[in-house]
């Protein structure tokens, strides 16, 4: 008989680990190469997550994996506030000149993404004199109390934690098929200045600039010009959280670059280190400097071995053309996903910049969302070797994430599965 290590260890994992840790896919990962991750059966996948967003640089890419060996023979843990070191000094000096900004930048290092927009917000209050922060409906900027009170979806997030952090204030996110758009938003955060809180108060407004848990919906130009302007009418400062749209992942290094505005603060993560825990804050450094010694960062912000890996991940994509190899990948998928919408009425939608791609699916009739049948086509997927993610206040996405490194023969693989899948979930005919 067969022994499924993972059935054992998913009723391990369900006796020692919190209940409130999610679960996309009951697999347990044994190893992984770029775009490849075999479990704990020895089954292969062909993954199309990356860590959500995060191996940009596929799996183990052998600069990274060489960088971070090298460190590890110097040194694993000096703490950046006791000996820095010369490699945090170098990222900072190249994340200034390629972070999309105005004058003089600088950075701040960190662990998670939560923490970059914790920071970020803090700075921006701190900055400005004010409390007020705004963040859009939909958006996610994490699990902390101030990373809850910014994301704009209840469940899972926010029920059963009581209180959020006060002056947080949220206006809607423009989304094509629910009928809303940058006139929209606009609309909200005026009568938010008439209704809620004066502009005089708010420190900061937040945006990310594709939403990634809220459905991979992309803030129109019009949208990002006009918080710009209004951020500088009235001394606000503008947060991108770029945290899962960084490097590289929609065809930019930053999606903030497609609109050709500028935010004060750029909160970022996931991408940066290619599967090490970083994240950072790079801004203006008016902005970065106002705050006093100690007053940010954190014992293990900035590890060495993390830097190390970052230094890394920005030769690859700049070395391997990246950005470019995203917007090649996503034109490919969406134009599978696109022709199959003659077959399949309920894909409402195929949207995102770069290989930052996502598909709707919504009752063809009624337009309700399809949660269950998104469900479904990541369920279906897994079992014939592909892994997917879902997301979207209604669970009726699906997201494509997958290393930009992917091989073409590797992508190709994934198509018909991809088709089959949603074929399946669809009821249609996918022999």
């Amino acid at each position: 008989m067969t022994q499924n290590k993972n059935t054992d260890l998913l009723e391990r994992r369900g006796a020692a680990i919190s209940n409130g840790v999610g679960l996309m896919h009951p697999v347990f990962a044994r190893r992984a190469e770029n775009s490849e991750i075999w479990d704990a059966d020895g089954k292969r996948f062909i993954d199309f997550a990356a860590g959500i967003a995060v191996t940009n640089c596929g799996h183990r890419h052998p600069s990274i994996v060489a960088a971070v060996t090298e460190q590890l023979g110097a040194f694993t843990h000096t703490c950046q506030h006791v000996t820095p070191y010369e490699n945090m000094i170098q990222l900072a000096e190249r994340l200034n000149e390629i972070v999309p900004g105005d004058g003089p930048m600088k950075s701040a290092f960190f662990t998670s993404g939560a923490e970059a927009v914790e920071n970020a917000v803090k700075l921006a209050r701190a900055f400005t004199g004010r409390d007020g922060v705004i963040a859009f409906g939909g958006g996610f900027h994490g699990r902390t109390f101030m990373g809850m009170s910014l994301t704009g979806k209840v469940a899972p997030y926010k029920a059963g934690f009581g209180a959020m952090m006060p002056d947080v204030y949220h206006v809607p996110m423009p989304k094509g098929l629910s009928g809303t758009n940058e006139d929209t938003a606009m609309v909200g955060l005026r009568a938010l200045f008439k209704e809620s809180i004066e502009p005089s108060r708010i420190a900061a407004i937040i945006i990310e600039p594709v939403q990634g848990e809220g459905g991979f919906y992309q803030a129109p130009d019009a949208l990002l010009v006009g918080l710009r302007e209004l951020c500088d009418a009235h001394g606000i400062m503008l947060i991108a959280d770029e945290v899962q749209t960084g490097f590289a992942r929609t065809g930019k290094m930053f999606a903030m670059e497609h609109s050709g505005i500028n935010a004060d603060l750029t909160a970022m993560a996931k991408g940066l280190a290619g599967g090490m825990p970083l994240s950072a804050v790079t801004g203006r450094a008016k902005i970065m400097d106002h705050v006093g010694p100690g007053s940010i960062g954190g014992t293990y912000g900035g590890n060495p071995l993390a830097i190390a890996a970052s230094l890394a991940v920005l030769d690859i994509i700049e070395k391997e053309g990246l950005c470019e190899r995203a917007t090649k990948l996503g034109e490919a998928l969406s134009a599978r996903l696109n022709a199959m919408r003659a077959q399949v009425p309920e894909i409402a939608d195929v949207r995102g910049p770069g290989f930052m791609v996502a598909v709707e699916f919504r009752d063809p009739v009624t337009g309700a969302p399809l949660g269950a049948m998104a469900s479904a086509v990541k369920d279906g997927a897994r079992e014939r070797g592909l892994l997917l993610l879902t997301c979207g206040s209604d669970g009726n996405v699906v997201r494509f994430l997958a290393p930009l490194t992917i091989p073409q023969d590797h992508f190709d693989e994934a198509m018909p599965i991809l088709e089959a899948s949603i074929l399946a979930a669809s009821g249609g005919d996918h022999a």
